[in-house]
């Protein structure tokens, strides 16, 4: 099952990604943007590493 999650860096929400899991969604955006596998740090399982800026994955709130 597919979920949304949001893409945050610092304060800042930088992509709506859907995915499996929020550390699905943080490598998809990141590989789209042009970053390399192995420039990517894992640091847990909503949150990632590239060259020193940290992203992170929350699901994105919906309208009901």
């Amino acid at each position: 099952m597919r979920t949304s999650y949001q893409v945050i860096s610092g304060k800042r929400a930088v992509a709506l990604q859907s995915a499996s899991t929020p550390q699905e969604a943080l490598i998809e955006y990141l590989r789209a943007t042009g970053c390399n596998s192995d420039e990517i740090t894992r640091m847990g399982v909503n949150t990632v590493a590239w060259r020193g800026a940290v992203y992170r994955a929350v699901p994105a709130e919906t309208d009901s």
